[in-house]
Formats: structure tokens, sequence, C-alpha cells
């Protein structure tokens, strides 16, 4: 089997949004206090569809969400030329092209963000050409069902997010995540206001109910050391992104200091990266995306290393890849959901482009045996909403 074409769309949404309030949700733009507010530079409408294509018929679907429109230029320029004519089950040889002809400029971001992309298609033509779910080409299955958490309940008024809570519980989750609207530039006020919020969703699902807690980056070193014994008495399961990704040590200062568990991993990079964090004991969860880490072929490395060190592995986000990655693995306890909602932040986005992705049922998501690949197809026709670039 070969490769014969390989392609690159970025799709940009075009219909209704819902406006974002400030104090949304904390990100690293806060510390800068733009006017725009807190939510500034933290939305995107944009995604990224690659198909490869091959003379079996075969076509594999690999999607980006990063920096959808320069990732696809670093696909056609340098990537598309390394593929056609190779062969799909060459994957690992495949990645090593791919990373060492970008090694200068894409170790991190946007350029392992196109070589995650076309890892998820090669892994997704491999299983349609084997007839099995990618799951049972990277192990098997290693759990009945999928637990997932519901993770949304961005920063709002209590009530509300008492309102949301109480669904997520009707609706069977046994785990979910709130964001944090407040950082360092909103003073002794804000830290108020994130354990107001804690506090009101805690009153709604008690102690029986895992809670998570996410800053997004949006923390300093000093403000989180401040937060973690306020937040100690809510039993949160982790706090996550609490500063910027490359403060490894700050991280594992947090860790240290034994108060909530500490997760990150969400903005680092192939198996290099997560070496380091757990060489520097700084997590107590590892939350790669598969479409932003290196692809499956990465993912499933990263995974195997942090079963070593005894860290479970929660990849960010729902979507396919991800799902395949945690039932393969027994080091990954449940996985992340994104409720389908109206276009908010963009996290929602992949529902109005793929067919496929799986909804639970009781807080858990199933994928079946006899579906091959990772089980999507694309919505051409919904594509309308959005603007194409081919």
């Amino acid at each position: 089997m070969k490769i014969t074409e390989v392609r690159a769309r970025v799709v940009e949404w075009r219909g209704k949004t819902v406006p974002l309030p400030p104090h949304l949700c904390t990100n690293p733009m806060d510390l800068l206090a733009l006017p725009a507010g807190a939510m500034q530079g933290f939305a995107f409408h944009g995604w990224l569809i690659v198909e490869v294509f091959t003379d079996a018929g075969h076509v594999g679907i690999g999607n980006a969400a990063l920096c959808p429109r320069v990732t696809k230029n670093v696909i056609d320029l340098y990537l598309k030329p390394l593929l056609l004519g190779a062969d799909p089950f060459d994957v690992e040889f495949l990645w090593q092209h791919m990373y060492r002809k970008t090694l200068a400029f894409g170790r991190k971001g946007i350029g392992m963000a196109a070589i995650s992309a076309l890892d998820i298609a090669l892994w997704d033509a491999m299983g349609k050409a084997a007839g099995q779910p990618v799951y049972r080409l990277l192990g098997g299955r290693t759990k009945e069902r999928i637990p997932v958490y519901a993770s949304r309940l961005y920063n709002q008024a209590p009530e509300d997010a008492q309102a949301e809570a109480r669904r997520y519980l009707d609706e069977g989750y046994r785990a979910m995540k709130l964001r944090f609207g407040w950082g360092p530039v909103d003073g002794a006020a804000g830290m108020e206001s994130n354990l107001a919020l804690v506090r009101a969703i805690r009153d709604v699902t008690g102690y029986g109910i895992d809670l998570m807690a996410d800053a997004y980056m949006g923390w300093t070193l000093d403000y989180a050391k401040r937060m973690l014994p306020l937040l100690e008495p809510y039993r949160l399961r982790w706090l996550e992104e609490p500063v910027i990704p490359d403060d490894i040590h700050g991280y594992a200062d947090l860790k240290a200091m034994g108060r909530v568990p500490i997760a990150g991993g969400e903005h680092e990079f192939t198996l290099y990266g997560f070496r380091q964090l757990l060489e520097a004991r700084a997590v107590d969860y590892i939350q790669f995306d598969t479409n932003r880490v290196g692809g499956l072929t990465q993912a499933r490395k990263i995974a195997a290393l942090a079963e070593a060190y005894s860290v479970p592995v929660v990849p960010h986000a729902g979507q396919m890849h991800n799902f395949h990655v945690v039932m393969a693995s027994l080091n990954s306890p449940m996985a992340e959901f994104f409720p389908i909602v109206d276009v908010e932040v963009g996290n929602e986005l992949f529902w109005y482009i793929f067919q496929g992705e799986p909804l639970p049922v009781d807080g858990h998501i199933q994928l079946h045996d006899d579906v091959p690949g990772l089980g999507l197809a694309i919505k051409e026709d919904d594509l309308k909403q959005f603007d194409v670039i081919e």
C-alpha cells in the first residue's frame, strides 16, 4: 500500500458564536492586562483537516487545532513530499523523517502539530487497511468502556455554575472540570472569586464526585503557591496548568507542596519533553493532546514512559485520537469530554466537522471492535458553515 496524495484543508467557522464575557477563563495573556479583558487571545475558530489517500482506496483522517493556517503551510511545503509514495505502515520511519526534516524549527508548537495531524491520519489508514480499530493496533482493549469527565464549567455566576454541574450529575458523570476566571492581576478579591466558584460547585456535587480545576497557564508561581492552601479543603483531583509550560521547576515546586495534585502537559511536545517533566517529578497527571504531542506514534511512547513513573495519563480534550490511546492504556483511568454546545471558545468545533465522535452514556463512552481505524468521517455537507482554505 502506497500513499498517493495528502490533502490539508483549513476550515474557519463563519456561523454564529456565543459572546464571551470577561473572566471566562484565565490564560497567559492575563498578566498583560489588555483592554479586551481576560479572554484576549483565548478563543479560536479554525481547524485543520488532513487526509492521506492510498492506492488501496483507504483514506486516513487526521486533524490539528493549533494555528491551522500555518500548520497547513508546514504540511504542504515540508511534510507532504516526504509521504508521497511511502507505505503508511512504515509509520515509525515516517515520523522520524518528518521530525528530523523539521528539527531546526519544528520541535515544539506548530511543526509538531503538523506532524501530529499526519501521524494520526497514517494510523487511521493502517487501521482501515487492517480492518481493526486503532486501539487494537496500540495494544487492545484495557477497559470495557471509558469513564469521561464533563469538561466545561467556565467561570460564571455561582448559581449558573451550579445549574450546569447539576445537569452533568443528572447525565451520569462522576467527574467534571471547572475553569478559574481570575489570576494574579485580580489580587485577593480575584482569589475569593475563584474560591467561590469551587465552593458553589462542591455544594452541588458533594465529595463523592471528582472535581478538577484548570488555570490554563494564567497564574504565576507565587500566585499558585498562595492558592494551593486555599484550595486544599475542596479535595480537587488535580489543578491543571497552574503556570506556563516552560516553568518546569515551578511545576515541581507546586507538586512538592503536596497540597493539590498537579496536572500538565497539554502544551508539551514529544517523548523528550515529557521525559523532562517526569525526571523533574513535576506533575501528578500527564495531559498531552495526541494531535499536538506528535500523534499516536509519540503518544504511545509517552504513555509507556509515564507508566514506568506511575504517573497516570489523561489526555487533553475529547476526540477519537485521544480515546483510542486511553482505551489501549491501563495507565489512563479516564478521558476528557467536551459537551456539544454552540460555538464559543473553539474547543467544540470538532463536533461540527467530524461524524463518529462517541457520546457518553452514564458518564462513559464506548469504542467498538467492528469499526476500523479511528471511526471518523468528515461532514462534507456541514463544511458549508465554514470558510474552507484548500
